[in-house]
């Protein structure tokens, strides 16, 4: 439904550079989508400030909801619940919850987010935790990986349930039918793996999905399956490991071509190639995790997100609520529901 009115409610002072990154990327989704409503949440006048430099007025597309606090990104989230509730990012979560707006998108504190969240929208009916989820660039494309950190311990049946979403995800946002579905593991035999693994992919192989069987680290960048199912201890080691690997490289490739005339030359020549690369690799595109169980669309953004990558977070909740991915996960919880009575 790409001409559906959404309107997305932006923790303005959220991250770890507020209004200077958050306010002028939801302006340029603005202008690029007639169809998109903003509400701007924090503190009205550092936001009205960041409006004037860029020379915008509010209007009936762009509003400012004043907010008295600010979740500080290493503040306890159990205090910051219950002690600021005129945060920024609560104020903006309650505006979901309110039906003022159609999705949060937060670049702030992640335990607090996912806590607040939770509090305030509650889950969805047949799912007890919410995943973090997030696309990752494969050498196929993209694969959506869950949980990324919100659940250290799972029970098999919390992994089935990430399956189910991650798989409902794909298949709205991407328009793939039946998405595959893997388990992260140390093997791909039935018999590697902990009792909840084990017992995890049993639950799968017998859940209707479409359950490609175990699949072990380096199956994540080679896009061997749709979604990549992982409790939140072993997915963060992944992704946070990932991200390392990656500046690594990057570093490397520098030093390397800066070492002599000659290999600076060399760079300049393989320039278009190496600037390519970078495109298809930069985690900016993919920035923005989804909240996944709530009964509202939340994305969480990366704390230090540029305007770039802050636009992308907020192109994903468009996305999600315009492809009925919370609609899509009830259904399809009915139906597992169902299935397994």
């Amino acid at each position: 439904m790409p001409d559906q009115k959404v309107t997305v409610a932006i923790d303005a002072m959220g991250g770890d550079h507020g209004p200077s990154v958050t306010v002028p990327a939801a302006l340029r989704c603005l202008a690029r989508d007639p169809e998109l409503a903003v509400v701007l949440v924090g503190i009205e006048e550092q936001i009205a400030s960041e409006l004037r430099r860029h020379r915008t007025a509010v209007g009936d597309r762009l509003r400012i909801r004043h907010a008295s606090e600010v979740v500080g990104m290493d503040e306890s989230p159990a205090l910051a619940m219950r002690n600021k509730k005129d945060s920024s990012m609560r104020v903006a979560i309650d505006l979901v919850k309110a039906g003022e707006a159609n999705a949060c998108v937060s670049a702030g504190n992640t335990g607090a987010l996912m806590a607040t969240a939770r509090f305030v929208l509650k889950m969805m009916p047949g799912i007890e935790r919410p995943a973090i989820a997030s696309a990752l660039p494969t050498m196929r494309g993209r694969i959506i990986m869950l949980d990324l950190g919100a659940n250290v311990d799972c029970t098999p049946e919390h992994l089935l349930q990430f399956g189910i979403m991650g798989a409902v995800l794909v298949s709205a946002l991407e328009g793939r039918e039946q998405p595959s579905v893997g388990l992260l593991n140390i093997g791909e035999e039935e018999i590697k793996g902990n009792e909840t693994v084990k017992q995890a992919a049993d639950l799968l192989r017998a859940s209707g999905l479409n359950f490609y069987g175990n699949i072990e680290g380096d199956d994540i960048y080679r896009g061997t399956t749709d979604v990549v199912v992982c409790d939140g201890f072993v997915g963060n080691v992944a992704l946070k490991t990932s991200e390392g690997l990656a500046k690594m490289i990057s570093t490397m490739l520098r030093e390397e071509f800066s070492r002599s005339v000659f290999t600076r030359i060399a760079g300049l020549v393989a320039l278009p190639v190496l600037n390519a690369f970078k495109r298809r690799v930069d985690p900016r595109r993919y920035n923005g995790a989804t909240l996944l169980g709530l009964r509202g669309v939340v994305i969480k953004s990366h704390g230090g997100a540029d305007r770039f990558s802050f636009e992308h977070s907020i192109d994903k909740a468009i996305r999600e609520v315009r492809n009925g991915v919370l609609q899509r996960i009830s259904e399809k919880m009915v139906v597992a529901h169902e299935d397994a009575a």
